[in-house]
This record gives C-alpha cells, sequence and structure tokens, in this order.
C-alpha cells in the first residue's frame, strides 16, 4: 500500500471571543451567572409590568376623559347640542320694566290682575331661524280687531266676536307670528280688557268651553280638549283651555289654547301641514304664560 504523507501541523489559532450579533441585544454581564430558565421568566415579568403600566394609563386618561364628558352640560357636548325633542331655541326672556310702584299682576295689592308693564313687550319672541309673519306687525306694535278675527273662517261667528269683543270692552291687540323651518306656523294673540273679572266671563262663558272651543278656527271643524298637554306647563295664576284638532284633519292640523292672566286673554295658535307636533306647542304655551305671569 501507498503510504499516506503525513498531514503538516496546524499553527494554534489565537483565542478569540465571540463577536455578538448587534441585532440582538447585548445581554447585561449580570445576566451571565442566571439560568437561561430565570432570564426568561424575568423578561416575561418585565412585559407584564410594562403592559400593566400602559393599561393603567390608558384607564386614567379613559377615566379623565369620561368624567370630562359627563359633568358637561348636554348643550356642551359637541354633537349633542341639538335638542331631539322638538323644542325650539328661544331667546333669553325678560320680564319688561313695571312703572313706578306698580304691582305685578297677580299681587295681593292687585285685585283687577291690571297689567301695568307695556303689553307689546309682554309678547313671547321668535323663537331662533323663524321667519316672521309681517302681517301680525299692526301700527305701531297693536293689531287691528279684523285682522285678529280672521282666524276664523266663519263670516257670521266673525261679526259675533266682534261684538262681544265692544261688548267686553276690548281696549288693543298685541300680536307676533312666526313661522319655523318644518312649515309650523305660531300665531300669539294677547287681548287686553279692563279687568280680570270680564277675561274671566268672556272665557268662560263665550270662548272655551270644558268640550270644545265656542268658534272654530279657520280650517277646523272639530277640536276636543288636548289630554295630553301638561298641566305643569302653565302658571298656577293663569286659566287654561288647550284644544287640539283630532285625526282625520285637513292640509294643516290646529292646536290652540286660550289662557286667562288677568286682565289679559291670550291666545296661541300653531298650525301645521301634516300635523302639528306637541312639544313646541306646549313650550310656546308655557313660555307665554310665564310672560304673563
Amino acid at each position: 500500500m501507498t503510504e499516506q504523507p503525513a498531514q503538516a501541523e496546524q499553527p494554534a489559532q489565537p483565542s478569540m471571543e465571540p463577536v455578538p450579533d448587534i441585532a440582538q441585544p447585548v445581554a447585561e454581564p449580570a445576566d451571565a451567572a442566571v439560568p437561561s430558565a430565570a432570564r426568561k421568566d424575568r423578561r416575561v415579568l418585565h412585559g407584564v409590568l410594562r403592559w400593566t403600566a400602559a393599561v393603567a394609563v390608558f384607564a386614567a386618561v379613559g377615566s379623565a376623559t369620561a368624567y370630562g364628558v359627563t359633568s358637561m352640560d348636554r348643550t356642551d357636548v359637541p354633537g349633542l347640542a341639538t335638542r331631539t325633542d322638538g323644542r325650539w331655541t328661544y331667546p333669553e326672556l325678560t320680564a319688561p320694566p313695571l312703572p313706578t310702584g306698580s304691582p305685578r299682576p297677580f299681587a295681593r295689592t292687585n285685585p283687577a290682575g291690571t297689567h301695568y308693564a307695556d303689553l307689546r313687550e309682554l309678547v313671547l319672541p321668535a323663537p331662533e331661524g323663524a321667519e316672521p309673519d309681517k302681517s301680525l306687525r299692526g301700527k305701531d306694535g297693536w293689531l287691528a280687531t279684523d285682522e285678529f278675527l280672521k282666524e276664523y273662517g266663519d263670516t257670521s261667528e266673525q261679526e259675533e266676536l266682534r261684538q262681544l269683543f265692544v261688548d267686553y270692552g276690548l281696549r288693543h291687540i298685541a300680536a307676533r307670528g312666526w313661522t319655523t323651518s318644518d312649515g309650523t306656523h305660531t300665531r300669539v294673540y294677547l287681548l287686553h280688557f279692563d279687568t280680570a273679572a270680564v277675561v274671566d266671563e268672556l272665557r268662560n262663558s263665550h270662548l272655551a268651553s270644558y268640550s270644545e272651543p265656542a268658534y272654530a278656527v279657520r280650517g277646523t271643524d272639530l277640536s276636543f280638549p288636548d289630554e295630553k298637554f301638561p298641566t305643569e306647563a302653565v302658571s298656577d295664576d293663569l286659566d287654561y283651555s288647550v284644544y287640539v284638532e283630532p285625526e282625520p284633519y285637513g292640509a294643516e292640523q290646529v292646536r290652540q289654547a286660550y289662557l286667562g292672566a288677568g286682565d289679559v286673554l291670550a291666545v296661541v295658535l300653531q298650525t301645521r301641514k301634516g300635523g302639528a307636533a306637541a312639544v313646541p306647542f306646549q313650550q310656546t304655551v308655557a313660555l307665554q304664560s310665564r310672560l304673563l305671569g
């Protein structure tokens, strides 16, 4: 056999530490003596602590945000400012000043229930965004009786009402009307007489019976007492009768109210094609009663 040549002796390699991979974190020297299982447990523990701290931060921020929202009024929260129950936004109501020394209409020292404030300033203002009814402006703020009588469709009834107003000493009428974006047409009339006793007799005996109004508003055949009208909506000092036109109604539904407020008879009418909503009518009657009380 051919003898294999002896391999040359390889020179000794210098001793070198392994170069760490720069893509991996370098372990701390103290971990060198820790068994691999212990190091793994520690990494898990560190991860859990980091997630716990993060959750705690988010919880704190979330709690603060929730408190900020729930502590605000509904109208202060963006996107929630619009009322959803149909109420209108009226300007701030302020009672007009009384002449010096004059009592309020329902004071004990005012048995006649006299409104000494300017009646034209006691008419409810139109809500925001409403289109004013120019036909009700009148002359110097006073509406002619014939303009009010146009609310009643039957000519013979208009004549009866005109004579009633003469007999009961109607002094003047202040009025305001408007139409909102949904098509609701509102008219508010304040009829001024001499005393509360006159208004009570006129309203109770000639205009507003328990079962129905004595005179039909234009466009209505029947109107019944509105049993759903909230009694707390009207001031305790006022007497009131509220009616609603039942289905089936014609082109428009009519809601109407007669308020006896001292020496003032307030008539509130609302009409709308397809149905007059209850909430804005209740709101209008309530606010007008507050101004008169």
